[in-house]
């Protein structure tokens, strides 16, 4: 058996995520819809964006094309039904719309290449999710089409497929660093139960800054951003504050200027790991200052591909770059979906 038949067994919904550009994101989705047709499955093919067309609509190079096969459900926008290759049939239109049409859900008669595309809110990918799994299938793959970290979102999918390849730098070590930084924010404790946690979800409701007592007492801050608000947070911190919640993006400005004393005394909360940009040795600097966050939610991964080569002609040695992931990140499933 193989990996897709593995986390089909664990998962309903699967994002693909790439790290950068061309990592090998739709190489990665290529090769789990043919183990899917080895295996059996009957897949369920979304995107939150469009892919599958033959050429990168923003940097003009080359694409790998999305290829189903006969019985899979993909979503297609009224716009994009008539381009495909593949012989469709409209099984139910949806009140979801993208900038290309109304998006129906086709069920695939006759195997061919089709250009795939989804809606662009979280919540919307979510509820067509649900609508393909009630018309039958058994596994849904989203492609991270446009925005990477917000399909990363743990609202959308069960799990997701980290991809990551040698577009992210020329040097093989910064590529394994990066993406093991990425695994390890993506695996940020949650908060745990309690009078906190409850507080906070129970206030959150208008993305403000809030300040959280030890017994669960909510300050509001007048900000929606903590972005180069160190100073007002850091003065806004009293001796009972014990958390800080931040709702938006979490990077260096929010916490550069709040004090060693405070940044020691409170704990940071976020929605999720995908508002942390922060780069993996300030995280480690911060980390030794006694900078401590948690999740209301983290981001499981459930496997991660490798791309050796880079459009701009570079390529690593596969099984060197192999080797190299899966030792910097060895409870994870890591694979070269080329080789």
């Amino acid at each position: 058996m193989g990996l897709l038949y593995d986390l089909s067994t664990k998962y309903k919904t699967l994002s693909i995520v790439g790290m950068a550009k061309n990592a090998g994101k739709t190489t990665a989705l290529n090769y789990l819809i043919e183990e899917a047709i080895d295996e059996g499955i009957v897949l369920g093919v979304t995107s939150t964006g469009r892919d599958g067309e033959s050429q990168d609509l923003v940097t003009g190079t080359e694409k790998p094309r999305v290829y189903l096969e006969e019985d899979m459900l993909v979503a297609v926008p009224t716009l994009l039904y008539d381009l495909a290759d593949a012989g469709l049939e409209v099984i139910k239109k949806t009140k979801y719309s993208t900038a290309i049409g109304e998006l129906l859900i086709c069920r695939v008669k006759d195997a061919g290449y089709v250009q795939v595309a989804g809606p662009v809110i979280n919540a919307e990918q979510k509820l067509l999710c649900r609508d393909m799994l009630e018309l039958g299938c058994s596994l849904i793959l989203i492609d991270g089409a446009i925005d990477r970290k917000s399909i990363a979102s743990p609202d959308t999918s069960d799990a997701i497929i980290l991809s990551t390849g040698a577009v992210l730098s020329r040097k093989m070590n910064k590529v394994v660093e990066e993406t093991a930084h990425v695994v390890n924010l993506y695996r940020t404790p949650e908060l745990e139960e309690g009078a906190i946690r409850d507080a906070i979800t129970a206030n959150n409701f208008d993305d403000k800054i809030m300040l959280v007592t030890g017994d669960g007492k909510i300050t509001k801050l007048d900000l929606i951003t903590g972005l180069g608000a160190a100073k007002e947070i850091n003065g806004a911190i009293g001796e009972d504050t014990r958390y800080i919640y931040i709702p938006g993006a979490f990077t260096n400005s929010v916490i550069s200027d709040i004090s060693l004393k405070n940044l020691k005394q409170v704990q940071f909360v976020l929605k999720d790991p995908t508002k942390i940009f922060i780069s993996a040795m300030d995280w480690g600097l911060f980390r030794k200052k006694g900078f401590r966050v948690s999740v209301l939610k983290n981001i499981e991964i459930a496997a991660i591909t490798v791309n050796p080569w880079a459009p701009a002609g570079y390529t690593f040695d596969n099984r060197f770059l192999l080797e190299e992931m899966q030792k910097a990140i060895p409870d994870i499933p890591v694979i070269d979906v080329r080789m």
